[in-house]
């Protein structure tokens, strides 16, 4: 057959870092089919294999950091990505791996901290909180940690848009260039997210969806944003967008399983914003 690499169109490419979860609802999985939707074509290395479905996480097995270095490598060497995000790293010696894997990355970097599912299930060992603060955080375009994450990551409460907001500041203070809080966790009709840039706050408020149906919410929307960065779209825009196809993808969950259900990843990226 004839070569065609040379006719056909370049698809813009991004890489996610992150965990396999096998009822496909978060995790690579997740990041794959948001690429996807937004017409980015994805590319993977995986940090541990979950057992997992709707109703929780029975097991985990983080991979060797050796392996997922590796895989980095090796997608960098030949597939250079326009943008990268990081999910679940599982442990200390797969956040430093990530982060010799990303030295000398350009790219707008995307940095979702997992560390609890949301079903409550632990995904990150405790050790890899430092690595994940002195390490990966300083090379993140953006941070988008939920509250718990946010407490963590500052290390102090956040409860309220108040702390949401005092919260981001600290987690830029840190190193990273931008921190978007998630405010899914706080109560009330509306769901408030915050973004710090270092010099400007944003606050973004939508109505708030009342279902079970949100495993994944946290992987779809880094994801939607990155695959925003990849093709070109600056930071806001791009936030905007992920935020847009991350309240579609919850309107039309597909009530899948008998836990907390995906969110759905045929959501077009053009009908959740109405252009």
């Amino acid at each position: 057959m004839p070569n065609t690499k040379g006719t056909t169109t370049r698809r813009t490419m991004a890489l996610t870092i992150a965990g396999s979860d096998s009822g496909g609802g978060a995790g690579i999985q997740a990041d794959l089919k948001t690429f996807h939707s937004f017409g980015v074509f994805g590319l993977s290395a995986v940090t541990a294999v979950t057992a997992q479905n709707t109703v929780g996480v029975q097991a985990v097995q983080a991979l060797d950091p050796p392996i997922v270095r590796r895989q980095i490598d090796s997608v960098r060497s030949d597939l250079p990505p326009s943008a990268a995000k990081t999910g679940m790293l599982a442990n200390a010696g797969i956040v430093r791996a990530v982060v010799g894997g990303l030295r000398g990355f350009t790219q707008p970097l995307v940095v979702d901290p997992v560390m609890v599912a949301t079903s409550g299930d632990r995904l990150l060992d405790p050790a890899a909180v430092d690595a994940i603060l002195n390490e990966l955080l300083p090379l993140a375009t953006l941070v988008t940690p939920n509250l718990p994450e946010a407490a963590i990551l500052a290390g102090r409460s956040v409860g309220n848009p108040g702390e949401m907001s005092e919260a981001a500041r600290a987690i830029v203070a840190r190193g990273a260039g931008a921190a978007l809080v998630k405010g899914g966790h706080l109560g009330g009709d509306e769901v408030v997210d915050l973004l710090w840039d270092g010099e400007r706050e944003r606050v973004w408020r939508s109505p708030r969806i009342r279902t079970s149906e949100t495993h994944g919410t946290g992987c779809t929307l880094s994801a939607a944003i990155t695959a925003g960065l990849a093709s070109g779209l600056a930071l806001e825009p791009a936030i905007e967008k992920g935020l847009a196809f991350t309240h579609a993808a919850i309107a039309s969950a597909p009530g899948l399983g008998s836990g907390r259900g995906p969110v759905d990843h045929w959501a077009a990226p053009e009908s959740a914003d109405g252009s």
